[in-house]
């Protein structure tokens, strides 16, 4: 069993600047693939980020690419998401999420589906003004 606790959710402007923090109960953290997802008003959840167990392999949607960085420290039990050059589309509620087995992949398919992560943060809420 893992709980995340999602926080450093706010108000920005567009152009800004925020890094998102998910804390996780539990020993076997480092065991776990990490995904970041959001969901805007109105629309369906939906994937943003993903890292593996260790760290050294991520994977972004391409809206958020080139802007957004996902990362990890194990001893911490922490997953970060640092959002630069935010921009109104990006508002939404933003949660961390934790998948079995390590890896957010397996050969060329990549897993980006709500279904396929097994535990969940309540969300924290990032809003960009224009």
């Amino acid at each position: 069993q893992v709980q995340l606790v999602e926080s450093g959710g706010g108000l920005v402007q567009a152009g800004g600047s925020l890094r998102l923090s998910c804390a996780a109960s539990g020993r076997t953290f480092s065991s776990y693939a990490m995904g970041w997802f959001r969901q805007a008003p109105g629309k369906e959840r939906e994937f943003v980020a993903a890292i593996d167990w260790s760290g050294s392999s991520t994977y972004y949607v391409d809206s958020v690419k080139g802007r957004f960085t996902i990362s990890r420290d194990n001893a911490k039990n922490t997953v970060y998401l640092q959002m630069n050059s935010l921009k109104p589309e990006d508002t939404a509620v933003y949660y961390c999420a934790a998948r079995r087995g390590g890896t957010y992949y397996r050969g060329s398919y990549y897993y980006t589906k709500n279904y396929e992560y097994d535990y969940w943060g309540q969300g924290t809420q990032v809003t960009v003004s224009s």
